[in-house]
């Protein structure tokens, strides 16, 4: 199985999902001396293994794919309805027709059509976010020679993890752009400062470690992988890389100097995410539920209406945006590893 440990440049590529993340980002990442993850949620499995093929004519073979892990409880539709209808007039305004709450069926975003896709293609890493998958699941891959990993918040979810079976942690602490990674999506984001988050797993479970969130600077990444960590991840700082596949729209206000803060929000998506403040988490993150992935689908029609306006859009931004730079994405992982 593929070494973490192996890696001559200590840093992993966040799988970044939505589009941030493309073939090409993880290509640079490998080539230099660090690893990239493909993100495979939203996608379909035809989907995925195409991004795969991408990366491997590059001759790239040393890469990741991350999965979602679908969600353990039905939503709930009164939720989503009350939801829907604060967001009705600001839809109506784009010219969206929202769908109908009974059309947000519950969605596991091909859970077991990518997990066979893995294993057919043999990805030398595997992680998975929102969850961590039933141990039959961590069995099957490693018969495939996939080593795995589990993104996880809290040290009570790493021991989740080590128990059913993964090779490795993603521990990712409060200032990560994007979506936490919390097993249960209506519980509070941990706010555990990412130092004492590492050592509080270090302490309960023996798997390596891969830290994330709000890593920017060189110095902050080898100060962190003083405290054990075999790596850093990152992903807020590559948005702006030459490979990456932001959308204008978000690459522009990462460097727009009146985007002075970030919030954390259900307003997109349903699960807690950090995004630059804009006009969109001022006006709906209060009224916002904890109902992924009925939310995000919701709010689909929204986003893409809204694709060049971010004040409209899920700016995801960890508390590091600033540190992210125009440039490849090779140069970048060199200066942080």
């Amino acid at each position: 199985m593929f070494d973490l440990h192996e890696l001559s440049r200590r840093v992993v590529a966040a799988p970044m999902a939505g589009g941030p993340t493309t073939p090409e980002l993880v290509v640079a990442a490998a080539s230099a001396g660090g690893v990239g993850q493909l993100a495979a949620g939203y996608l379909t499995p035809d989907k995925v293994r195409a991004d795969i093929a991408a990366v491997r004519a590059s001759g790239t073979e040393a890469f990741g794919v991350n999965i979602f892990v679908p969600e353990s409880e039905p939503i709930d539709r009164d939720a989503v309805a009350r939801y829907r209808a604060e967001l009705v007039p600001y839809a109506r305004g784009l010219g969206v027709t929202l769908p109908e709450v009974d059309d947000l069926g519950e969605d596991d975003d091909h859970f077991d059509a990518k997990i066979r896709l893995m294993c057919d293609e043999r990805i030398p890493l595997v992680s998975f976010a929102f969850g961590c998958p039933a141990a039959d699941v961590f069995d099957e891959l490693h018969r495939h020679g996939c080593s795995v990993g589990v993104t996880v918040t809290t040290a009570a979810d790493a021991d989740i993890a080590q128990q059913a079976g993964a090779d490795w942690l993603c521990v990712q602490g409060p200032d990560a752009g994007g979506h936490r990674s919390v097993f249960d999506r209506r519980t509070s984001p941990p706010t555990l400062p990412l130092d004492e988050l590492i050592g509080e797993v270090v302490e309960r479970v023996p798997l390596p470690i891969v830290a994330a969130g709000g890593i920017s600077t060189p110095a902050r990444a080898e100060e962190v992988r003083a405290l054990g960590p075999v790596a850093v991840q990152v992903g807020t700082v590559l948005l702006r890389t030459d490979e990456a596949g932001t959308k204008p729209a978000h690459a522009a206000a990462l460097a727009d100097p009146d985007r002075t803060e970030t919030v954390v929000t259900r307003a997109f998506s349903g699960r807690p995410a950090r995004a630059l403040r804009n006009l969109f988490t001022d006006r709906f993150s209060a009224a916002a539920v904890a109902e992924y992935p009925a939310v995000n689908t919701l709010t689909g029609g929204i986003r893409r209406a809204a694709a060049n306006d971010p004040d409209g859009i899920n700016l995801w931004a960890g508390s590091g945006y600033g540190d992210a730079v125009e440039e490849s994405a090779v140069e970048t992982i060199h200066r942080l590893g």
